[in-house]
């Protein structure tokens, strides 16, 4: 799918664009722009301004390294709306490549959640309006007995109320959303917001580094007892609930040492 002449306009792109791997697949790179599709107006009215302030302030910050944290500026259309026709828009970043390494992104996540801490005080109301399919998988995952195949029940019976951490906004789709950078620094892209548990965020970024980065399975272990549990199970329960066609057994075989 490619964008209208439309959005081309008012996100000002002067010629053609160039379709781009990873994530969903839809993106494509329009100049120094990246457009993506199926963006949600509420959402990225308030996001994308934190997104900015925030990539402005680590950008200028005296003493920075060049290997420090970054992220993919958002930007506006000319008429000032994040959003035109579900496309939305971030800056170019030239010269990155995907990070798979799973000890970068656990690092890269820790780092960014604990600026957005800083940045985002409370919840914002817009998160606890969204209907999507990530949106409603996530409340499943940490409210209720959600319906669905046998492995989903199993992981909603572990739960328990062993308290994860203080909610705040995090990235629930860490793992492929990190590029670095020629001098090695981390980019982070397209974040997906939830106002969660860190620990929570960080388990579904080393689940899915496992499931499909090719991270060794064994650092499941990790996540086998207590609250890494707690937060692995809900972790889980998400990414089965998201996904119209799970791979069950693929699943189950790494989720083994946290289903015991």
């Amino acid at each position: 799918m490619l964008p209208p002449e439309r959005v081309l306009d008012l996100f000002v792109v002067p010629g053609g664009t160039e379709p781009l791997t990873g994530g969903q697949g839809a993106s494509v790179r329009a100049g120094d722009l990246v457009l993506s599709p199926d963006r949600d107006p509420e959402v990225c009215a308030w996001l994308n301004p934190v997104l900015a302030r925030l990539a402005v302030r680590l950008d200028e910050r005296p003493g920075r390294s060049r290997r420090d944290l970054r992220i993919a500026m958002p930007v506006p259309a000319r008429d000032g709306e994040w959003v035109v026709d579900g496309w939305g828009a971030s800056r170019w970043e030239p010269g990155t490549t995907a990070c798979t390494d799973l000890d970068v992104l656990v690092a890269t996540g820790r780092l960014l959640h604990a600026q957005l801490a800083g940045a985002v005080g409370s919840r914002p109301p817009g998160l606890a309006r969204r209907e999507d399919r990530w949106a409603a998988a996530e409340r499943a995952a940490f409210e209720g007995s959600p319906p669905g195949p046998q492995l989903v029940r199993r992981l909603a019976a572990l739960r328990d109320d062993t308290p994860l951490g203080p909610d705040q906004l995090v990235h629930a789709d860490l793992a492929g959303n990190v590029l670095l950078d020629a001098a090695g620094a981390p980019v982070v892209i397209d974040v997906a917001p939830a106002w969660r548990p860190v620990r929570w965020a960080e388990a579904v970024c080393v689940l899915d580094a496992v499931m499909w980065l090719d991270a060794p399975a064994a650092r499941l272990r990790d996540w086998a007892t207590g609250r890494e549990r707690q937060a692995m199970l809900r972790a889980a329960l998400f990414r089965l609930l998201s996904d119209p066609d799970p791979p069950l057994g693929r699943y189950e075989a790494v989720l083994a040492p946290v289903l015991g």
